[in-house]
Parts: structure tokens; sequence; C-alpha cells
């Protein structure tokens, strides 16, 4: 079962990895608010539409921050970061958001520090830099900026998560539904009073901002905060590797990109990286003599 709940936690990342390829060919330029927007709100409010259920008491206001945090702040900083940065810088600057998390995790969890899968946390930024990193890579201030608030405001978010967890009787859906109808509501006064809506929306954005909403918003965001309750929070982090490898991959299929020995390297280290860091390796106590106790041989009696 254990297995199974790493599986299904992944297709979340997974699916966050086609976010590079759909923004830069599939929707209109210069609108990452509204694309953000069209992600979180209008199926957050359906999911709680559906399944009629509402937060109580102080939910409210955690929601609110789960929602900002989770959606709300990242979402277009990450779209802005895509539009602005070459994949791979983008998909690098993510790959720290592990790091960040183990560090919170010591001041908001009190958890003690895991130098194993901190090691591998690194590894995988290693790892996921020598797969997508190009030489002469463009590194916009902007771009950088939103990059690093993105991971760190989806760190901050994942952290916070697994410490208010979920309240009785509620479960992914209705959950999920919250963070995205808050997130949603926290971005739609700033499209309104910044961006507005794309002039044209033709079938292949129409398609993006489909995909994005479903496989890439309450889908995705169900499997994920479902698998945070369940999960160490450090090692479910570990899982959002997954997303700049997918992107890799996803240029490779659809743009003809050809992966180098190096590149195949580091996709190898990302994913011993993610893999290994699922599991805490068991310490066997090493045999202790106990001299008051006197030593005899099978079939001996002293």
């Amino acid at each position: 079962m254990l297995i199974l709940l790493i599986v299904t936690t992944a297709l979340a990342p997974m699916a966050w990895g086609t976010t590079y390829w759909v923004t830069t060919e599939l929707l209109p330029p210069g609108h990452p608010l509204f694309a953000a927007l069209t992600r979180s709100l209008p199926l957050g409010l359906l999911a709680v539409a559906v399944t009629r259920t509402l937060p109580r008491g102080d939910w409210w206001g955690k929601a609110a921050v789960l929602g900002v945090l989770n959606i709300g702040a990242p979402f277009p900083l990450l779209f802005v970061a895509a539009e602005r940065l070459p994949g791979g810088v983008a998909a690098t600057l993510g790959a720290a958001q592990p790091l960040i998390v183990a560090g919170l995790a010591i001041v908001v969890l009190s958890e003690s520090p895991s130098a194993w899968r901190l090691s591998w946390g690194v590894a995988g930024v290693v790892g996921v830099g020598l797969v997508v990193l190009r030489p002469g890579a463009g590194f916009d201030a902007l771009g950088v900026i939103a990059g690093v608030g993105a991971a760190g405001s989806m760190a901050a978010g994942v952290t916070l998560t697994k410490r208010w967890g979920r309240p009785a009787g509620v479960g992914p859906l209705p959950f999920a539904g919250w963070l995205l109808s808050g997130g949603g509501l926290f971005l739609l006064p700033l499209v309104l009073l910044f961006e507005g809506v794309p002039p044209s929306v033709d079938a292949h954005a129409l398609t993006g901002y489909l995909w994005l909403a479903t496989a890439g918003g309450l889908i995705a965001y169900v499997l994920w905060f479902r698998g945070i309750g369940r999960l160490p929070v450090t090692a479910t982090s570990l899982l959002v590797l997954l997303s700049p490898l997918v992107a890799a991959v996803v240029g490779a299929l659809l743009l003809g990109e050809v992966f180098t020995p190096v590149q195949l390297g580091g996709f190898a280290l990302a994913l011993a990286a993610l893999v290994a860091g699922q599991f805490t390796p068991s310490r066997t106590p090493l045999p202790v003599s106990r001299p008051d106790v006197p030593h005899t041989r099978k079939g001996h009696q002293s």
C-alpha cells in the first residue's frame, strides 16, 4: 500500500511537468495571472459544490492561507518564470523545493534533520541541473525571483498542510476544492486589476487551459494532498523532482530534443534521489558484549 500511495502521489508532479510546454506552446503569452486563475477557481468551486462541504471555524482562515501558499502565489509565479526563463533554469529553481521543505520541517514540524534525505535532496537538484540546464542559459532577474518565490511558497504550503492536516471527516476532494477556490479567489482581483482576459482564446489555448485545470489542477491536487497527509513531508517534497524530469521528456518527445550522456546521467541521479528519499535506512545495533553473562557453547554446560 505504501508503494501505491507513493506512486499515486507522484502523478501530481508528473502532471505539473507538462506546464512549461503547455504554457509556451498552447497558451496566449502575457497572461500568467489569467492562466493561474483558470487552473484553480472553476474546478475548485465545482469540487466544493459537488461535495457540499464547507470549512468550519478556524478552517476558513487556514484554507485561505493554504490556498494562497499552495496555489494562489506559486501559480502565477511559475507562469512568469516559464515565460521569462529557459525551461532548464526555471526547472532547476523549482527542484530546490525539497531543500526548503527540509529546513521548514525542522522549524515548523519540529522534525529532526535527516542527513539522508537532505543529501538526496542536494543530489536531486544536481541531477535536475544536469538534465535541463543548457550552455549559455539566461538568468533574467525577474524570472529568477519568480522561480525562487514559487518554490518557497509551495514549500511553505506543503509544510503547513502537513502541520494542520485535514479536518476530521473531510476527504482529499473537498479539501483540494477549498484550497483551489481560496487560491483562485486570491487571484481574481489581481486578474481584473492588472491583466484581464486574453484578447483571443483559440482551440489550442482552450485545450491548454482545460488540461491545466483538470490533470494539472483538481486531479493532481487531490492526489497530492492525500499523499501529504500520509507520507513524511520531506519525502513527499522529493517527488517534485519528477516535474522537471517529465518536462525534459515532453521536450524530447514533442520538440525532437535528444538527451546527451550527461543528461542521461543526471536523469538517473535525480530518479535515484527521489526514490531513495522515500525510505529511511534502518540502523542495526551492533552486538554488545555482556561480561557478566558466561559464554556457553551449544551442547556444553559449565
